[in-house]
């Protein structure tokens, strides 16, 4: 038995059902478990280990509902910069198909440090392309080094250009390998209990790159699991087009007519999300990891997520890829979600009287922690409370950031001030963070490695286009 004291925290937000906010607060954990929070005098004094939380703030751990890791070995490639989403797909297959076993399991490590330095506690992955014997156990090893909560995704490809999807021939699979391999990644990773460190999740990439079939025996093999399902959906106009085109459907109707709508599920951007299809997302409890930083730098859009988390839609937030964004930290996101919903509702000629409340920050952190543990199905994350997993990241107010800002309201600067980085964060009782510094893997070697890697990538598929 081992026990963790966050004491004497300037502020604690749980964000539970009332969205608490304590001063002068401490959290008392045992082993992987909240046990208790509340007044620092009233809390144990001593622990195993004792965290001084004075001049901090103290929120549940954020969750990533989004992401494509290996991508962190492509950002800021010149011929993508200034792609849209197809074009920017088309220039980087060519590159992704050198990818090896690896290069995925650095290029995870680095994503997650990256995450974990911002407060993400929980990170979905969406890995769908594997060449070179490349596996999902490759990021489930790497995820399982470092000490991140993990929902690891398997994605798939299997309508290349010959058959009228995006991707080159070279880099999809076949149906029945890709739905025999999912089928042994649940058998052999998904925990579904209370505290489980390691998901699995079935996903299909997206309408312009499987076949109506592999969505179909996707949904109905994550159903007898009983796993969640994850693809992208309505990210921009082109998408659009292409549904109409090939299917004569709008997204939301090809998705309702593949089984992929209800609350297992959650589909990636929906910026293109039209009124019916946001109606039907709410009444199924269909979830959307909501990505502004990528949806912006691939213009995109915005997507309209204060209609859709009014009308009842889950929503949480998500990095998406480290090539399209080009980080991955979470609290900057969850500033960007604020930020975009503010000007969105501004540009909607109908509801400008709604102004900057349209979206305030704890509305964001909200989506950022809560939301994001609905989308991914898990109960025992999001918030912090009793028996919850012991899941939080803080921050130090008295740094030049907050500096006017965390006077008044220590939450609300977290996203109104410049984004910072985390003193602090937890994962499952274990700090995986300490005074700004990942613990769990020495990030010098891991850095100078991956970026070996991102040379070695791009330089040989320059080659193969010579």
């Amino acid at each position: 038995m081992t026990t963790l004291l966050i004491h004497n925290a300037e502020a604690v937000a749980t964000f539970d059902d009332a969205r608490t906010e304590l001063r002068q607060a401490s959290v008392f954990i045992r082993n992987n478990l909240i046990e208790a929070i509340g007044n620092a005098a009233d809390l144990p004094q001593t622990a195993d280990e004792v965290i001084d939380a004075r001049g901090h703030v103290v929120i549940p751990g954020l969750i990533n509902t989004h992401h494509h890791m290996y991508q962190s070995l492509t950002r800021a490639i010149p011929s993508v910069q200034n792609a849209e989403l197809f074009g920017w797909l088309k220039g980087l297959y060519p590159i992704w198909a050198g990818l090896t076993p690896d290069m995925v399991q650095v290029s995870t490590q680095v994503a997650m440090a990256e995450l974990l330095l911002s407060g993400c506690t929980t990170s979905s992955d969406h890995l769908y392309i594997y060449p070179n014997g490349v596996r999902l156990d490759d990021s489930i090893e790497a995820a399982r080094e470092i000490g991140m909560r993990f929902t690891a995704t398997r994605g798939s490809m299997s309508v290349g250009q010959s058959q009228g999807g995006l991707p080159p021939d070279r880099v999809v699979e076949k149906e029945d390998a890709i739905l025999k391999d999912t089928q042994r990644l649940i058998e052999q990773h998904h925990n579904a209990r209370h505290g489980s460190m390691t998901q699995v999740a079935v996903a299909p990439c997206s309408p312009f790159s499987v076949s109506r079939d592999l969505m179909r025996e996707s949904a109905k093999l994550a159903r007898h699991y009983g796993v969640r399902l994850h693809t992208h959906l309505a990210e921009n106009d082109h998408d659009i087009a292409y549904s109409r085109e090939k299917f004569n459907c709008t997204p939301t109707e090809y998705a309702q007519d593949l089984g992929w709508l209800g609350h297992d599920v959650w589909h990636a951007h929906c910026v293109k999300l039209d009124d019916d299809g946001i109606s039907l997302f709410a009444a199924t409890r269909t979830g959307v990891a909501h990505c502004p930083c990528s949806n912006m730098r691939l213009a995109s859009g915005i997507a309209p997520i204060r209609k859709m988390l009014n009308a009842g839609v889950p929503v949480g937030l998500g990095v998406d890829g480290s090539a399209s964004n080009d980080a991955a930290h979470m609290l900057n996101e969850a500033r960007q979600a604020l930020l975009l919903a503010r000007v969105g509702r501004s540009l909607d000629p109908f509801g400008c009287d709604h102004g900057p409340a349209e979206m305030t920050a704890r509305d964001a952190l909200a989506v950022a922690t809560r939301g994001g543990a609905e989308v991914l199905g898990r109960q025992d994350i999001g918030h912090l409370a009793p028996g919850m997993c012991a899941d939080l990241a803080m921050f130090d107010l008295r740094t030049l950031g907050f500096a006017g800002g965390a006077v008044h309201d220590p939450v609300g600067s977290l996203l109104l001030c410049a984004s910072a980085q985390a003193a602090y964060t937890v994962v499952n009782g274990k700090v995986v963070v300490r005074q700004g510094q990942v613990t769990t893997v020495d990030l010098g070697p891991l850095v100078e490695r991956h970026n070996q890697l991102a040379r070695q990538l791009a330089q040989a598929a320059k080659g193969v286009q010579a």
